[in-house]
């Protein structure tokens, strides 16, 4: 048995209820065996079993009152899993969902994910089961400041910085941000995703969305292929999703479909990007309420079925594990070129192997959505020099950080036997930039 084989195992019966958290410890061990062949050290120092054990865990109460004065108990989360390269750095998530398996996944990816943005910052992920949708300002306002008050404790511009993930965008952020200042009385670039008028940074909003495109147009050009003229379908219709949205049309590509929990829309012709946003950012409403005045748009109430519509280019932006192997069958005989994840782990290992085998362009999403947390880091660079900078100036930061990344993950798949594929690059040369640092640093 080798040692990556003997450190999943050991993984697999100390998680057992940790499907996720499983998962995505499976597929980058699953990268690492030439790895471990080439730098037998990394064994003898037990990298592998330091490097998949957070560093910490945090659970916590969160107790709030509704706006009818009735008490309501989450449970809140942070999972601080590795601060080698710099503190930690992660988003915060609100769902029903959520619990210590999801968090502990989504961290363990963020490390490899902020390694590759070459930026120093290290890995964590929190939140709560709490479940924003269908509360009133001031109930998600009360829930933010009790959340807030506990993970205050645990957190700073240097040690642990969080941002927005599903379910927590820009009001959400700015009711933890003043909280957070209110309990500290400090002035600091604790979260990042804040307002422009507090301390944000211009293209935060846009940066995931955008850092995907821009590591798809990569992808595309090693084949000699653009976006212009192709069909795209897009799960989800947040702000990743929206974001992706416009900057494939601005691209000449033409958006065929969008979805959110309710099902999705499709027209042939292109959909009204600009409805969604309004109909969701500002409006809140779900994509089937949304007013779609373009003729031709239809509406059908099964999410999961948007992968069965003809397309070019599949960006998967809702979700964990939701595109399955039967759904990659049908896109590969649909004719699908190329498929990048918006989202964390959207594909299961079954899906992936199926495009690999059929040799679809495949960006994962730690590579592929980690422009989210490189204008992140941005915006803390910013906050620590008391600067702002233009539009394009973070732009052309972000466009330049998403191209390294997919260097350098074609680089090292094709270094360590795996050339075209970037998901065992990625995987590989995340974890090589944590590893050495480690090293370094001693048995810690």
């Amino acid at each position: 048995m080798t040692y990556c084989q003997r450190t999943l195992e050991h993984a697999i019966k100390r998680n057992p209820c940790d499907p996720e958290f499983i998962q995505s410890i499976k597929e980058v061990l699953g990268s690492l065996e030439p790895v471990m062949d080439a730098n037998p050290r990394y064994e003898e120092l037990g990298i592998l079993e330091r490097f998949i054990e957070p560093e910490r865990q945090i659970i916590f109460r969160v107790s709030w009152t509704d706006d009818s004065g009735k008490v309501h108990v989450n449970r809140g989360f942070r999972i601080q899993f590795n601060s080698t390269i710099g503190p930690y750095k992660g988003g915060l998530r609100f769902h029903p969902s959520v619990y210590i398996g999801i968090m502990k996944f989504l961290a363990f990816e963020q490390v490899l994910k902020n390694s590759l943005t070459g930026l120093p910052i290290g890995g964590g992920k929190g939140g709560s089961d709490f479940d924003p949708k269908g509360k009133s300002d001031a109930e998600v306002m009360r829930f933010c400041q009790s959340f807030m008050t506990e993970l205050s404790r645990h957190i700073g511009g240097d040690l642990d910085v969080p941002a927005g993930d599903i379910g927590v965008g820009a009001r959400e952020i700015g009711f933890l941000y003043g909280q957070y200042k209110r309990i500290k009385n400090v002035s600091e670039g604790v979260l990042t995703g804040k307002g422009i008028t507090y301390g944000g940074s211009l293209v935060r909003k846009e940066a995931t969305g955008y850092g995907l495109v821009y590591f798809l147009e990569e992808m595309l050009k090693s084949k000699n292929l653009d976006i212009k003229g192709k069909k795209v379908v897009i799960s989800g219709s947040g702000n990743v999703a929206i974001h992706a949205a416009q900057k494939i049309q601005q691209s000449g590509g033409t958006v065929i479909a969008m979805s959110d929990s309710s099902g999705y829309i499709y027209n042939p012709d292109g959909i009204n990007i600009e409805m969604v946003k309004a109909g969701k950012e500002i409006e809140r409403k779900s994509i089937k309420e949304c007013p779609f005045p373009s003729k031709g748009t239809e509406f059908n109430g099964s999410c999961r079925e948007i992968w069965q519509l003809k397309c070019d280019i599949a960006l998967p932006c809702a979700t964990e594990n939701e595109l399955d192997e039967q759904a990659a069958q049908t896109l590969v005989k649909n004719g699908c070129i190329a498929v990048a994840e918006g989202a964390n782990m959207p594909c299961t290992p079954g899906a992936i192997k199926v495009f690999l085998k059929n040799k679809v362009l495949y960006g994962p999403g730690k590579a592929a959505n980690a422009g989210g947390v490189a204008t992140s880091a941005i915006e803390m660079q910013q906050n620590s020099m008391r600067m702002f900078w233009s539009f394009d100036e973070v732009e052309a930061k972000l466009k330049e950080i998403m191209i390294n990344i997919y260097k350098k993950s074609s680089n090292a798949a094709k270094e360590y036997g795996f050339e075209g594929n970037l998901m065992a690059g990625a995987n590989i040369a995340g974890f090589l930039k944590v590893a050495d640092a480690m090293i370094a640093q001693g048995i810690v």
